[in-house]
């Protein structure tokens, strides 16, 4: 159902008949850490996630798992090498 309270027109999973059923009633806007986010809607009311509607929860435990802006670093993992082995491929 579409927001009828701060995102008039975005689609919204909390949106009932009797209003915004989200946790204090309506949407938070983002925090500092969302800032260069490309999930960020600039509505008259304010800025808000498109994804969440409590961008703040997201970054208590760390690092938003939405978040366009934040680069994840591959584990390399580090592979055993066979002794025996590498010493018969340096013969070749």
């Amino acid at each position: 159902m579409d927001c009828q309270t701060l995102k008039p027109g975005v689609n919204c999973a909390f949106m009932t008949k009797k209003g915004c059923t989200f946790n204090g009633g309506s949407c938070h806007t983002v925090v500092e850490a969302c800032e260069s986010c490309g999930k960020i809607l600039e509505l008259s009311s304010g800025r808000f996630c498109s994804v969440f509607p409590d961008p703040a929860a997201k970054w208590r435990v760390g690092s938003c798992n939405l978040a366009t802006h934040v680069v994840k670093a591959a584990a390399k993992k580090d592979q055993k090498v066979n002794p025996l082995k590498a010493s018969k491929r340096k013969a070749h």
